[in-house]
This record gives structure tokens, C-alpha cells and sequence, in this order.
């Protein structure tokens, strides 16, 4: 990882640092007496103020030392970095307290070494817990950047990182409980008669249930801490292959540990960004077979390629503002306008299977020519429908072949090719229908001049409830400026101009 990248890295808070240094001065303070006695003939001042003095230079060290051995490494190194830090205060602040106690009460080596195994026990579980924290840092980071961390080629398998946990535990644990018994039983050879043998009982089993349970809160709190990486890992997997099963490929694992759990991240990123650029290039090749077929039928047709330029625009245009509408909103999802906005070039593509005697002819048709006419959508459905075999009944071409069949149906059941009537016609047939109309109107033919926008709108408008869907003549009113701004783009000139060039 750059240095730059280390730089935009947010550190945790101090909060949770903050808590465990406060908890563990409290306890190596009120309880370290009890099991020193060389610490137990000291007066309350005598014992805290060194241990208070070594905390604060502990905490300060660590704040200036994550600056120059922790935030200058590569990502990859951090965690272990953090670890090895804050276990490592708590080494150097044991051993100062050693040599102090040493050097100004003249405590013996079985003192020092009581304070330290205190001090390094707490520190160890405080360690880990921290570093388990600057971990989920890293995690947090990667997600809102996007800059993962990079694996190195050797790392410590996750199974080494519990063994060797597990393992320091059960040690620094079995240390305590030894010190802990030990003390009892010397106590309690020194007490002889004087207490009870049930008190004595009461008194042992009651420490060694405290030092029992405040070990077993540490273990906890760091089995809860490791449970939460865990936790946010296992959801961003799953979210990632979730959204990638809906067909939504932009999501990505956050790379934050070096271990397997990085390793399943990083081939789930590449699984995820080559699907997308299999999508991608399926898309592709999708809209390009498209405009392909839509191209085929223009050439034996009178209408220009700009006419299907311009009128998928319009069905988009219409869709996007019924997208909220109550009586379409089931059906105008954001995938299903891309598809109709794909789709709609082939709404004609059945003209193929007419002859070109009709098809061409510049005046007007005769009913026999017209009824020939007529057929087209049909002839476009059933080819499509053979296509739709191949690719499944939930492919884009489900579109296509309802604009192609339905765009020549009318709102009062006196279109064609089956004289569907109101809802029966599909939203996609009900929206190419007026867009189809509006362009043939405003679009100049060898049989007729080309309409104004205003005279093509009186037109719609009159053939609002007859022709079209009450609520598609309404949506086209509200936005017939971008109607109008899209023929003007899209004109046959400015087409012209661009495919010579």
C-alpha cells in the first residue's frame, strides 16, 4: 500500500484504549497487594503513585509510538504491529515497576516477578482486543475507499492465529492461578488456628473466583471482539454474493486481514469483477445485435434510423414518469425501463417479412396492402419468439417481442394484430405505441409532411381513451418538451450528419 493511502487512514478512537488502561490500573492497583505481600506493607500512596506514574507513561508511549512503529507500515503489517505494541508497554512498564520496587523498597526477584506476570496477563488480552480493533479500522477503511489491503505471499494461517492465542491464554492464565494458590496456601500455613478451616475455605474459593472471573471477562471480551470481525466479514461476503445473485456486480470485500479470510476476499473481488465484465461484454454484444436487426429492417423501410433513435427515447422518457404511478410501478422497475429503452428499436422488425411493393410505396395503401401491412407485428413476435426459446422466457428479447406485437393495439380495442383492449395491452406495447405515433407525425414521409410539435400534441390528445392509455397521454403532456427536445437531437439531419461523418 502507498503512503499516501496510510496517511487517509483513520485510526481508531482512543475510547476503548482509554477504558482497558483505567480498568487494569484499578485491578493491578487494589489487587496487587493481595497477592504480594512485600506489596501489602506498603501504604496506599507508596503503591499507587508508581503504578499510576507508569500507566500514564505506558499510555503516552503508545500514542507517540503508533505514530512511528504502527502508522508508517503497510497495511498488511499493522495488526500484528499493534498487538506487538501494546503488549509490549505493559512488558516495559512490569519491568520498570520491578526495578523501582527493587531498587527503593528492596523488594525481592518473587515480587518483581509477580507484578510483571500481572501486568503482562492483562496487557496480553488488552493487546489483543486493541489490535482485533485497529483491524476492524482497517476494514471500515477499505470500505469507504475502496483501497484494500494488500496480502503478503506468507502469512499466518488462522488456525496458527487461534493455536497461538489459545495457547498465551491457558499460559498467562495458568501463571495467575499459580501466584493466586500460591499466596493462599502460604497465607493459610501462616494464619495456623487463628481462622476457621470454613472461613479459610470461604476466603480462598471467594479469590479465586474474582481473579476466575476477571480473566474470564477479558477472554470474553476478546472472543466478542474477534466475533464481531467475523461477524462483519461473513456479511459482507454474503452481501456481495447476495447482490451478485440479483445481478447487481458492484459491490466489492473489504480486504482487511492477512489471512484466509483476506484470501476469500480478494478471489471473491476477481469472481465479482469478472462477472461484471462478462455481463458487461454480454450487454454489449446484446445491444449491438439490437441496433443490428433494428438497422436490418430500416433498410426496407421508408422510416430513417433516427426514427428508432428517437423513439426509445421517448418509451424511456415516458417509463421513467410513470415509474411512480400506482398503476405502474409493479411493472417500471429501473431494470425493466433499460430493457424496454433496448428493446424498443424492434418494434418494427417484423416489416422484414413484408413485400417490398407495400412496404415502399410511396402514396397510400390500398385495405387489401393494408391488411398485408398488418401483419407485421405479428411476423416480428414470432421471430422473436423462436430467439426467446434459446435465451429463456426471462431474456431482454420478452420485450421486445411485446413492443413488436402490441404497439399497434389501441387504448378501445380497435388496433391490431389481436384488437387488445385497455390493461390487456402491455405497459411496454401501450408506451411504443404513443412514442410510434408521435414520431410518424412529426416525421416528414414521401406520402405526407411532417407535423408541428403542437399539431402532433392536438393529435394525442384527441386520441386520448381511443388510441392510448388515459395515464400514458397525461405523462406525455407533463413532459412533451422532452418529446420535443429529442426530436430535435435526434433529428433525421443531424442523424444523416453524423453517420456521414
Amino acid at each position: 500500500m502507498k503512503k499516501a493511502n496510510i496517511d487517509t487512514f483513520e485510526h481508531p478512537p482512543h475510547t476503548r484504549a482509554t477504558t482497558h488502561y483505567a480498568i487494569a490500573l484499578a485491578i493491578i492497583v487494589f489487587y496487587g497487594a493481595e497477592i504480594c505481600p512485600f506489596l501489602d506493607s506498603l501504604t496506599l500512596l507508596q503503591l499507587a503513585a508508581p503504578i499510576v506514574m507508569a500507566f500514564a507513561a505506558m499510555y503516552a508511549a503508545r500514542v507517540l509510538l503508533k505514530v512511528l512503529f504502527v502508522r508508517r507500515v503497510e497495511f498488511h503489517r499493522q495488526t500484528i504491529r499493534i498487538l506487538a505494541l501494546e503488549f509490549s508497554v505493559f512488558l516495559a512498564a512490569g519491568l520498570g515497576l520491578w526495578a523501582y520496587n527493587s531498587t527503593v523498597h528492596g523488594f525481592p526477584m518473587e515480587s518483581g516477578l509477580k507484578v510483571l506476570t500481572g501486568l503482562l496477563t492483562v496487557g496480553y488480552f488488552i493487546a489483543t482486543d486493541l489490535a482485533l480493533e485497529w483491524q476492524r479500522a482497517l476494514v471500515a477503511h477499505s470500505c469507504r475507499t475502496g483501497n484494500h489491503l494488500q496480502l503478503s505471499e506468507r502469512y499466518l494461517p488462522l488456525s496458527g492465529k487461534l493455536g497461538l492465542f489459545a495457547a498465551f491464554s491457558v499460559l498467562f492464565i495458568l501463571a495467575v492461578m499459580f501466584l493466586v494458590i500460591n499466596k493462599d496456601l502460604y497465607w493459610f500455613t501462616g494464619i495456623g488456628t487463628k481462622v476457621s478451616y470454613e472461613d479459610a475455605r470461604t476466603y480462598i474459593l471467594t479469590e479465586l473466583a474474582f481473579v476466575a472471573g476477571v480473566i474470564l471477562a477479558y477472554v470474553i471480551n476478546v472472543i466478542y471482539s474477534y466475533t464481531q470481525n467475523l461477524t462483519g466479514f461473513l456479511d459482507n461476503e454474503n452481501g456481495v454474493l447476495e447482490r451478485a445473485t440479483l445481478g447487481e456486480l458492484d459491490g466489492f470485500v473489504p480486504v482487511g486481514t492477512n489471512d484466509e479470510f483476506g484470501l476469500m476476499a480478494v478471489h471473491t473481488n476477481k469472481m465479482v469483477k469478472g462477472l461484471r465484465e462478462t455481463t458487461e461484454e454480454i450487454r454489449r454484444t446484446r445491444d449491438v445485435s439490437i441496433m443490428s436487426l433494428a438497422s436490418l429492417a430500416e433498410t426496407r423501410d421508408n422510416e430513417t434510423g433516427a426514427h428508432i433513435l428517437r423513439t426509445q427515447r421517448y418509451v424511456k422518457a415516458l417509463a421513467e414518469y410513470l415509474q411512480t404511478h400506482p398503476r405502474f410501478s409493479a411493472e417500471l422497475s429501473d431494470e425493466n425501463i433499460e430493457l424496454m429503452y433496448k428493446s424498443a428499436p424492434l418494434h418494427d422488425i417484423g416489416k422484414v417479412g413484408i413485400p417490398d411493393n407495400i412496404l415502399l410505396k410511396p402514396g397510400k395503401l390500398t385495405d387489401e396492402e393494408f391488411e398485408v401491412m398488418k401483419d407485421h407485428p405479428g411476423l416480428g413476435a414470432e421471430a422473436l419468439a423462436v430467439a426467446e426459446k434459446t435465451l429463456g422466457s426471462n431474456s431482454f428479447l420478452r420485450y421486445a417481442k411485446e413492443i413488436s406485437l402490441s404497439h399497434h393495439e389501441k387504448w378501445d380495442g380497435s388496433g391490431y394484430p389481436k384488437g387488445l383492449k385497455g390493461n390487456d395491452i402491455p405497459v411496454s406495447g401501450r408506451l411504443m405505441a404513443l412514442a410510434d405515433v408521435y414520431d410518424a407525425l412529426i416525421s416528414k414521409r414521401v406520402y405526407k409532411p411532417a407535423f408541428s410539435h403542437g399539431e402532433a400534441s392536438d393529435i394525442i390528445f384527441k386520441g386520448n381513451g381511443t388510441h392510448f392509455d388515459p395515464d400514458v397521454v397525461e405523462a406525455y403532456l407533463a413532459i412533451q418538451d422532452k418529446f420535443e427536445a429529442i426530436a430535435h437531437e435526434f433529428s433525421d439531419q443531424a442523424h444523416e450528419a453524423e453517420q456521414a461523418a
